[in-house]
């Protein structure tokens, strides 16, 4: 049965179905071997032979989905031309071919989702519909009463941004320092440094980001570069918001704070800890 090459490599774990465009478009995917960058292109998998950068696409693997507790320090890539790290440290002992669902910027920490399931990895990341995300960022100065209120009624009601208005699903205090303070904000986009901007938009900018949840998924317990499989639960989850709106009212109020640790570098690969929680609870879909 034919299908689009974009999804046949979706289906095969090779990339998200929106990175397998981008593959085809650059001309470094083969049929019968023949480039192609037509993003129409249909192949049959049990037919054809596809290759992409040279390497022959097999039948699609068992669905695979994790969550690994992304350190800041390093970038969400498997390689990075300028050499910094990335989070192929802390998947490379996964056997299966995975890659993650977005990206979290370099200084950020957190949730970040990894699978070789390309279908519900497009539909989660979609722009057209928008999974919720769940942010911790710490401002400067304490942050309450009606100061607090009028803050997290503008974030809710939305500010103008260079590419259009934005606004928080939920916002609300979290915790304060004597001399900061956490503000738990939930989101339904995907547009780059969005919590940052929206912060800086209403005057407090950012002075350290954390995403507690993507989609309900969260890595409490966990330690920053850990990686663990998700339970058939939390991957039915993730299913149940596909292709539809985030909304206000599946926010989860109660969020913990990231990990502490010392030093600003991304920590060493997670080794017997991380490995074992993976050999213990692994989730196939």
């Amino acid at each position: 049965m034919e299908e689009r090459l974009q999804k046949i490599m979706a289906h095969a774990g090779i990339a998200s179905r929106r990175k397998a465009e981008e593959l085809i478009a650059a001309g470094r995917v083969e049929l019968n071997g023949k480039k192609v960058n037509e993003l129409g292109t249909k192949a049959d998998l049990a037919k054809d032979i596809i290759r992409v950068d040279g390497k022959l696409i097999h039948a699609a693997q068992d669905k695979v989905w994790m969550v690994l507790y992304k350190p800041a320090g390093c970038v969400t890539t498997l390689s990075d031309p300028e050499g910094r790290m990335t989070i192929a440290k802390y998947i490379e002992h996964v056997p299966e071919r995975v890659y993650p669902v977005g990206r979290l910027d370099y200084d950020v920490e957190g949730a970040l989702l990894i699978t070789n399931d390309g279908d519900l990895a497009h539909q989660l990341m979609h722009p057209k519909f928008g999974v919720r995300r769940t942010y911790l960022a710490k401002v400067t100065g304490h942050i309450a009463g009606e100061m607090g209120v009028k803050l997290m009624e503008k974030l809710m009601k939305g500010v103008r941004l260079e590419d259009g208005r934005a606004k928080a699903l939920d916002a609300g205090l979290q915790a304060h320092t004597p001399k900061n303070t956490w503000i738990r904000l939930v989101v339904a986009e995907g547009r780059p440094h969005l919590v940052k901007r929206l912060m800086e938009a209403v005057g407090h900018p950012v002075l350290k980001l954390f995403r507690a949840d993507y989609g309900g998924i969260d890595v409490q317990g966990m330690s920053p570069g850990e990686l663990r499989e998700l339970s058939r639960a939390e991957v039915d989850l993730l299913k149940s918001q596909a292709g539809k709106k985030a909304d206000a009212k599946d926010v989860d109020k109660s969020v913990g704070m990231p990990a502490r640790r010392h030093g600003t570098t991304a920590p060493a690969p997670g080794g017997r800890r991380a490995q074992k929680r993976r050999a213990s609870g692994a989730r196939r879909s």
